[in-house]
């Protein structure tokens, strides 16, 4: 009989979300830069496969190996389409068609998802009133902070829309299915699940962009990507696979949450971008979002509360006295 253990989220599961948000939401600012000499699965295959080339690297150096099972190949695979190619391919064909700021919107559904369908799928992390309360007030922080303007697309072009709600669910499965990999060294499986789905992606970009036909990119374009691919792929996966072994995937999933979070902070401190108020308003949305899904501080309240009418008399005690 398996029993289960429900994931909770320490102070450095907490500071590694907020590194996590801060190195996904710093990809928004190095794919702009390289979107302007470069097509868009050529950003992806070369994202992806200088990542792999330092994964791979660093797992040398750190004295770890990469499995030779075919079976364990299979699953980096599985988990390179879910967490990589399907959403990026969607997002990518959506936005084409719908503003970024509602695809943000869109994408920030990631842990409705993955509330709904960790609750039917494993065993440890079901669906609790906090939870929901929590998602609830994050996905209306995320509309909030990003304005209203936003939703003025919506129920327009359906289908893009729906492409971008699919890639949220293709992030969802992909935090559950990289649960099986809980006892591999979080920097081997971030480095099977690139390096598979950089031989996935070579031969989409090479049909679809035909990348020898672009002129070379800038020392601008290549420093862009190179942050792309070492500091929002690199790094990041291995924070990734490290909070999903620990914290699980409905807690994983809340960066998404504070991804336009990070993005809009970077905004202000690199490029002197203004906060509004709808700003801190959907932050405050988020963090309370955040504390919910914790739980932590809701427990705190009602133990005080509970200690506060202990210490208080009765009325029996005052008569009787």
């Amino acid at each position: 009989m398996h029993t289960s253990v429900a994931k909770v989220m320490g102070p450095l599961e907490w500071f590694l979300l907020i590194v996590l948000s801060v190195l996904w939401g710093g990809s928004f600012f190095f794919g702009e830069v390289v979107l302007t000499e470069l097509q868009p699965f050529t950003l992806v295959l070369g994202r992806v496969s200088i990542a792999a080339i330092a994964l791979n690297v660093m797992v040398r150096a750190t004295g770890h190996r990469m499995p030779i099972s075919p079976a364990m190949w299979a699953a980096f695979l599985v988990m390179g389409l879910l967490n990589n190619l399907i959403p990026f391919s969607l997002i990518f064909w959506g936005q084409t068609q719908i503003s970024g700021s509602l695809a943000a919107i869109l994408n920030a559904t990631t842990p409705v998802w993955t509330v709904l369908l960790a609750h039917f799928l494993t065993v440890d992390e079901r669906l609790t009133p906090n939870r929901l309360a929590g998602v609830f007030f994050g996905l209306i922080g995320v509309a909030v902070m990003i304005g209203p303007d936003a939703l003025q697309g919506l129920g327009i072009n359906v289908l893009a829309q729906l492409a971008v709600v699919g890639a949220a669910i293709s992030y969802a499965f992909a935090g559950i299915f990289g649960k099986r990999f809980r006892g591999t060294p979080p920097i081997v499986t971030a480095a099977g699940q690139i390096t598979g789905t950089t031989v996935m992606m070579v031969p989409i970009a090479l049909l679809v962009d035909k990348p020898w036909l672009l002129p070379w990119p800038g020392l601008n374009v290549w420093g862009a990507l190179l942050g792309l691919a070492l500091l929002s792929t690199a790094l990041a996966y291995i924070i990734y696979f490290r909070l999903l072994s620990t914290a699980g995937a409905t807690n994983l999933l809340l960066v998404t949450f504070l991804i336009p979070v990070s993005a809009i902070l970077l905004g202000t401190i690199i490029l002197n971008e203004q906060l509004d108020v709808r700003h801190f308003a959907g932050m405050g949305l988020i963090g309370l979002g955040l504390m919910a899904i914790d739980g932590r501080p809701v427990r705190a309240i009602k133990t005080r509360v509970a200690g506060r009418q202990a210490a208080r008399p009765s009325m029996t005690d005052e008569i009787t006295g």
